[in-house]
């Protein structure tokens, strides 16, 4: 039986019931990689102590890569088809599995069968971010992203302590698999409880003293909640659509972005990604031989990016106003200052130098993820936001699999090498921005003259 609700009075989605759900997905990516940030540092530790060599360590990850690689497109596209409540309760409770079976992963074997659920359904921040897109405007969008950003990196910074010290008590590993799925599981119970009272106040029937945009929020705020299948003011019950159906229109959505016009969006996507990972990649090892530094006060400085990092997610709103919400030059502009700071440390005679570079770096690349993000979704307005968002945490993940092999070849000149090369890759996507200027430029302008 289908049933109407009753519509929303103009401007509600602004009002506490709208930013419920806001607050719900920040606590989320928090959470999220908060679990995550507890056990990634100790799997390559951990597989070691299973009687794993280098060789065998490596190509489970990078199976985990290729899988994170090919399903996140599809599960981002998903979202589109089945809404964002169900395929983020779903990914988190996978992802809850694959966490909980690394806790019993005694051997090898095991270890490699828990990475493939959460290789292949870990896009929680991915639907999270779509999810926060259809609740905002397009102006509000890279400030509410930076929040997000900047609530997630949180996580981040905390989760390897916590980590980290429970790694020192018996069976320590299993102990913070078994939690970091406990945490998962919290979290997709957190998504569930708060959509779902949300779900419950919902229009989808505007009344026409209702600004366009209030209509268009309304919307695809319960599109996003639950299935699109609404006629004249009318939800029809849409969980009988087959499995096929979805995978069918998922794959399509994906084909339709990846034969789009945005090559060049997502290649400075790639080129800056891999960038700012090469310069990650050896950073230990290069500071302990550079400057003899110890890698407990290498983790220090990490945590400082880190932490400057989440700071500068809350500096978009200003920074936002200041370039008139014109994302493409606030990219342009956050990559030249990633170039210079990577170029800068890769050349560092002092210390002192390198703090100065990583603090630039910390705040560029916060900034550059949000813009980017924000450039990809404008650019694509025809297509939907999770599958967008898919396709460009896809092209992460090829960087992911390339950084390794780039990284290697490069040690062999120098330890500078990866850096210097991650420069050279900085300065391309520098480059393409400014042949693909104009384009970009005219579509922010766009943007802003249609407010």
């Amino acid at each position: 039986m289908g049933m109407t609700r009753p519509a929303r009075a103009a401007g509600d989605w602004a009002k506490p019931s709208g930013r419920s759900l806001q607050t719900c997905l920040h606590v989320v990516g928090f959470l999220d990689l908060f679990g995550v940030s507890m056990i990634v540092p100790l799997l390559n530790h951990h597989v070691k102590s299973l009687g794993a060599s280098p060789t065998t360590a490596g190509i489970i990850g990078s199976c985990y890569g290729m899988l994170q690689l090919f399903s996140s497109p599809i599960v981002g596209s998903w979202s589109d088809v089945v809404g964002r409540r169900s395929s983020l309760i779903t990914c988190i409770v996978v992802s809850a599995l694959g966490y909980g079976l690394l806790g019993v992963s005694a051997n090898i074997y095991l270890y490699a069968i828990a990475r493939i659920p959460v290789g292949i359904f870990k896009h929680s921040l991915s639907i999270s971010k779509a999810f926060l897109s259809d609740l905002v405007t397009e102006d509000e969008r890279p400030i509410i992203m930076g929040r997000f950003n900047a609530a997630s990196s949180m996580g981040f910074i905390l989760g390897p302590v916590v980590g980290g010290n429970l790694t020192e008590l018996q069976g320590g590993f299993y102990i913070t698999s078994f939690l970091c799925s406990a945490i998962f599981i919290i979290n997709a119970g957190l998504v569930w409880f708060l959509t779902f009272n949300e779900d419950q106040h919902i229009s989808v029937a505007p009344s026409s003293n209702n600004s366009s945009c209030n209509e268009r929020i309304t919307d695809i705020t319960y599109s996003s909640l639950k299935p699109p299948n609404i006629e004249n003011g009318i939800v029809k019950n849409n969980f009988t659509q087959s499995l096929w159906n979805q995978i069918v229109s998922a794959s399509q959505k994906v084909l339709g972005v990846a034969f789009s016009h945005m090559w060049d969006i997502f290649l400075v996507r790639l080129l800056s990604a891999v960038a700012v990972m090469l310069y990650y990649s050896n950073f230990v090892l290069a500071m302990e031989e550079r400057f003899e530094m110890t890698p407990r006060m290498t983790g220090y400085l990490i945590s400082y990016g880190s932490t400057l990092g989440a700071l500068a997610g809350f500096l978009l709103g200003p920074l936002s106003k200041i370039y008139k919400h014109n994302s493409y030059v606030m990219l342009l502009h956050s990559n030249i200052i990633t170039f210079f700071s990577i170029l800068l440390y890769s050349v560092a005679p002092k210390m002192w130098i390198v703090v100065l570079s990583s603090t630039f770096l910390a705040f560029s690349t916060s900034v550059g993820r949000t813009c980017i993000v924000d450039l990809e979704l404008s650019q694509g307005g025809k297509h939907g936001r999770g599958t967008l968002i898919g396709v460009g945490q896809s092209v992460t993940s090829v960087g992911r699999i390339l950084v390794p092999l780039f990284s290697g070849v490069a040690q062999e000149y120098s330890p500078c090498g990866p850096a210097q090369l991650g420069a050279v890759l900085a300065l391309a996507a520098i480059f393409i921005m400014y042949k693909s200027k104009l384009r970009n430029a005219e579509a922010s302008c766009n943007k802003v003259n249609s407010e």
